[in-house]
């Protein structure tokens, strides 16, 4: 567990960011509490709270592998911004891990907490990670300005 200060509103205060993974969720990681924060506030860009604790429960290896970790930003014990990153068991072709969720409380978004959580998991990652995201969602940039690119469109079926 780690903190760093970050600058809110011309006042320091600590933001407190955890990486979980899972031999370290043991009395740490409340998925729950993770879940319920990334549907409220991925906004648009969001899927059902059943899909979100799929995506937490595999990155916390639930039964599933190969894995991931979660990142969480907390600012006076309350959760102001999560990630979960998912191993794709893969590598060259697919990427090693996959960014599943990233979201923000919309009243600590553009303080730089995101890039923050970003840049950690980027560096708890090992390998390449890919992740998806729409034209038009604002955190484009944020990708784009920590190194991803886009060098392939997405398709899917759905069945």
């Amino acid at each position: 567990m780690s903190t760093i200060s970050a600058n809110t509103n011309k006042d320091t205060k600590m933001v407190q960011y955890n990486i979980l993974t899972p031999a370290e969720t043991v009395g740490l990681i409340h998925r729950e509490e993770v879940a319920e924060f990334l549907y409220v506030h991925l906004d648009e860009f969001g899927d059902e709270k059943a899909d979100i604790l799929k995506a937490i429960d595999y990155a916390l290896d639930r039964g599933v592998t190969p894995g991931g970790f979660v990142v969480t930003a907390r600012l006076d014990g309350k959760i102001i911004g999560a990630v979960v990153i998912n191993r794709t068991g893969m590598s060259g072709y697919i990427p090693e891990n996959i960014l599943v969720y990233i979201a923000m409380d919309a009243a600590h978004r553009g303080k730089g907490i995101g890039k923050e959580l970003m840049k950690r998991a980027i560096d708890k990652a090992d390998g390449d990670i890919a992740l998806h995201v729409e034209p038009h969602n604002p955190a484009k940039f944020l990708y784009e300005k920590l190194g991803f690119t886009n060098k392939y469109l997405e398709m899917r079926l759905k069945k």
